[in-house]
């Protein structure tokens, strides 16, 4: 079958839904079928359209639709998709009654969409190789924060959490992610200078960010919003405890009863989290042996067999795009 992968995400850019796009690519091209990756339709004969981001991709999703109307069309839907733009945004919300079958990345999303949308959905969590870790620091606490310097991100929670902590921490904050403005990269540099247990390492390449999360104590995911953070998968598969902002896609990848939660956006709070696993062995023995108890979701074959099933469903019997809804309501 040859399938298209579209993806807003350019090749040169190092991103969740770039990185996603080329693993599933190969996952597919394991299964039998010939894929190629776009960040627009390029109109060429494909059998199946995999388009991820409903507002982003909505262009090439609706040019699909309209040209091939009996192909299947898979949208897979992001964090911004599902906790702001599906909520105000006209061409996401055509790109979801477009789609015979939508993908969300965790077990929460589902409960953002109305019950039609939900019926055609399926839940994939992204898969992460397995790590070993690393011998620690012994210097320091070491706490990694991965990801782009963007305001979804509130990337610099943890910095201005590590600068409350107390004078006996050892806790060294290194953040890995490239800053996509020049404000974000002045603000990452005045924290430095201000405060010595954060580090802004830039972007770096997807092994050197492994070696990174491989010898660090803790991960720090501070979004304020996630369709399905990939780093969480990887710092699953790695074996290093998470400790994570209150938000549903968080929530979704680690589970509800997850006990490394803080309130998204308090500093505070998560000061108090992160020396309470510096200096508490119950409580980061407990982040671990939770963490460890999800590793299982994100393995690759899990991912892989997830992706037949919906390729299976999606070309057996596609469910017909939604209707629109009622006036005056979201999907």
């Amino acid at each position: 079958m040859k399938i298209v992968i579209v993806t807003p995400a350019a090749a040169r850019v190092r991103n969740g839904n770039r990185n996603t796009a080329q693993r599933w690519a190969g996952m597919l091209r394991q299964l039998g079928h010939r894929v190629s990756i776009q960040v627009e339709w390029d109109g060429k004969e494909a059998d199946l359209m995999l388009a991820l981001h409903a507002r982003r991709s909505h262009a090439s999703i609706k040019r699909f639709a309209e040209c091939r109307p009996h192909a299947p069309l898979v949208v897979v839907l992001t964090g911004t998709d599902l906790y702001r733009d599906i909520r105000v945004d006209a061409h996401a919300q055509e790109s979801l009654r477009l789609a015979t079958r939508l993908v969300v990345l965790q077990e929460m999303a589902p409960n953002e969409l109305s019950q039609n949308l939900r019926e055609k959905t399926h839940v994939i969590y992204q898969s992460a190789d397995l790590l070993k870790p690393a011998a620690p620091s012994k210097r320091h606490f070491d706490i990694c924060v991965i990801g782009n310097l963007r305001e979804e991100k509130d990337p610099f929670r943890c910095a201005l959490a590590s600068a409350r902590l107390p004078a006996d921490s050892s806790i060294l904050v290194r953040h890995a992610g490239r800053a996509l403005d020049d404000r974000m990269a002045r603000q990452a540099q005045e924290l430095m200078s201000h405060n010595p247990r954060y580090r802004w390492l830039g972007e770096r390449p997807h092994w050197q960010v492994r070696r990174e999360l491989a010898r660090c104590r803790l991960l720090v995911v501070s979004s304020i919003m996630e369709g399905g953070a990939n780093v969480i998968s990887e710092a699953l598969a790695a074996g290093v405890p998470v400790i994570a902002s209150d938000v549903p896609g968080n929530i979704g990848m680690l589970g509800a009863g997850y006990t490394g939660y803080y309130p998204c956006g308090d500093e505070e709070a998560l000061a108090g989290a992160l020396y309470r696993a510096e200096t508490n062995a119950a409580f980061y023995d407990g982040l671990k042996t939770q963490c460890d108890k999800r590793k299982d979701l994100v393995l690759r074959e899990r991912e892989q067999a997830g992706l037949e099933t919906l390729i299976a469903a999606a070309t057996s019997a596609p469910s017909a795009p939604s209707p629109p809804p009622p006036s005056g309501k979201a999907p």
